[in-house]
Order: C-alpha cells, then sequence, then structure tokens
C-alpha cells in the first residue's frame, strides 16, 4: 500500500477509503490467546508490579478497558475481529500447527520454523499455571474477570478456558 512506510501506524489514523484499500491489499492473521493465559504471561514477565497474582489481577480489573495497558486488554477491543475481517486466527496453542499451514500457503518452507516446546506441551503447562493461578483469586475477582473477557469468550473458542467456567 502507498502509505506504508510513514510513521503512522494506526487504522485510526486513516480514512476509510485508505483503511478499505490497506486492508484488502494485505493477508491479515490474528494470533489470539485465552485471555487468563495472557494475564499469567504478563504477571509473570514482571510487567505489574504486585507481590500475588491476586493483586495483579485487582489491578488489572480497577484499571479498566481503556486505561489498561495492551498486555492485558481485551483483544476484541484491539483488533476488532467484527469490523476486520481476517483471512486467518492463529490460536496459541496451535501455533506450531497453524503456522506451519501459513509458511504452506505463502510458499515458503515449512521447515523454516525455529524448535520450540510442541504444542501440547504448551497447553499441558498453562492448564496447570491456570489452575495455581485461579485458586488464588476470590470468587468476586473470576466473576468480574470473566465479564471483563466476556467479548473475548464470546468471539473465540476459548472452550476449556478458566474463565468460561
Amino acid at each position: 500500500y502507498r502509505r506504508l512506510h510513514t510513521k503512522e501506524t494506526r487504522l485510526s489514523k486513516f480514512n476509510q477509503t485508505e483503511i478499505k484499500a490497506m486492508l484488502g491489499s494485505y493477508t491479515k492473521v490474528l494470533f489470539v490467546r485465552d485471555p487468563f493465559h495472557r494475564l499469567i504471561a504478563t504477571f509473570l514477565q514482571g510487567m505489574g508490579i504486585s507481590p500475588s497474582f491476586s493483586s495483579f489481577v485487582q489491578e488489572v480489573l480497577d484499571s479498566g478497558m481503556h486505561h489498561g495497558s495492551v498486555a492485558w486488554q481485551p483483544l476484541v477491543s484491539l483488533c476488532r475481529p467484527c469490523l476486520i475481517q481476517y483471512d486467518y486466527v492463529v490460536m496459541f496453542g496451535f501455533l506450531r500447527q497453524e503456522l506451519g499451514h501459513l509458511l504452506r500457503r505463502a510458499g515458503l518452507p515449512v521447515g523454516s520454523l525455529p524448535p520450540q516446546l510442541s504444542d501440547s506441551q504448551v497447553q499441558w503447562t498453562y492448564r496447570w499455571l491456570s489452575e495455581q493461578m485461579f485458586s488464588e483469586l476470590s470468587a468476586q475477582q473470576k466473576k468480574q474477570l470473566s465479564r471483563f473477557y466476556r467479548w473475548d469468550l464470546a468471539a473465540f473458542p476459548f472452550s476449556s478456558s478458566f474463565l468460561s467456567e
């Protein structure tokens, strides 16, 4: 697209005609991850200054939808999947399998994927972490998190998410 190399990176900086032209000229890939797993990863990476996961979650809930970090904001508010027709939606936990498919579709060698943990190992690890972290939360925090991420849970198939239980 002709304005590809401008400093503007947000779609909101462009007019509707430019947005339509840009989105029509790219292959759009959305990488999604269970919102509870995103919270765990953010906490473990030290992006919150809280001493416990429960207090970190309370900070997230207190910050609300519009004042929080992009690390934990609902994906629906960040990526607008109802407005942008993504060509591919790749779920974390199926990353290796999905990336292989995308590379084949793009005509790139699948063997160029870096060796990593298998998807099943990643899923098992996050399941274990989720159990541990979820048990630290109060019933009210669990309910508030489910409400905070309700649109993500409705938009994407996070059937095994602790927040959808």
